[in-house]
């Protein structure tokens, strides 16, 4: 039987429908929610595995870098708006990927392009501590790009290296709340680790990016913003 193969556009649209998924939690039964966060946790992971490949492809990384980091801005300031129009309800927005991935790439290219080791070495953890500590999914996605990084192409070792990322982020959510299915429950809204069931997406994934048209290349950096601040706006005015 003939594997299914998907392009990255394709795949991105996947992502971007169980995107919705992990932000209308407003309105749908806590059950649902739970499920919801947990199929949705390879979404952060697969633009950060595009955001690997776009810096190992890109033909002009100032470029790629000043695209993130200039819609991460844009991000900040529609976030900030919201925030500030929607306060009188307590309503507020803060998601940025933009920023994290844009993180990352910068992690990377210190990584590859500073000719000296160890100031690139140094200015790479300087980074993901950082990320990690400001940035959204950071203590994921960070990581997760070095692995990709350094895994590219071997996938044997990047499988390894996503399951060791996967035990780790479990161990530091696990608690036994003394009830198996008030534990699992919990784990469920504490399920970064989930994200290794990207794993099936990538052996979907055919290595080509799809349509070229720029549609498909904006596609995610509009999509992004504009379906968490139409979901926020919805909720400021169903909460009135």
């Amino acid at each position: 039987m003939q594997k299914m193969k998907l392009n990255g556009f394709q795949i991105k649209l996947i992502m971007a429908c169980l995107m919705v998924l992990d932000h209308i939690t407003y309105s749908i039964p806590e059950n649902w929610v739970m499920i919801f966060h947990v199929v949705t946790r390879v979404v952060g992971v697969w633009f950060a595995y595009t955001a690997v490949e776009g810096f190992m492809h890109t033909s002009n990384l100032r470029k790629y870098s000043t695209r993130l980091f200039s819609w991460a801005a844009v991000m900040f300031a529609g976030n900030y708006l919201l925030t500030f129009m929607f306060e009188d309800r307590g309503i507020a927005i803060q998601n940025n990927i933009f920023l994290t991935l844009a993180i990352g790439v910068l992690m990377l290219t210190a990584l590859s392009r500073i000719n000296n080791k160890i100031w690139g070495f140094t200015c790479s953890v300087v980074l993901i501590v950082v990320g990690i500590l400001i940035a959204e999914g950071g203590m994921v996605i960070l990581p997760f790009m070095l692995i990709t990084y350094f895994t590219y192409g071997k996938n044997k070792f990047r499988n390894i290296g996503y399951l060791c990322l996967s035990l780790v982020l479990f161990l530091m959510s696990f608690v036994n709340y003394g009830n198996v299915l008030t534990t699992i429950k919990m784990l469920a809204f504490n399920s970064d680790f989930m994200f290794i069931f990207v794993i099936p997406f990538l052996y979907m994934y055919d290595g080509k990016r799809g349509s070229n048209s720029k549609f498909a290349k904006y596609f995610f950096y509009v999509f992004y913003p504009a379906h968490l601040w139409i979901i926020t706006t919805i909720a400021y005015i169903g909460s009135k």
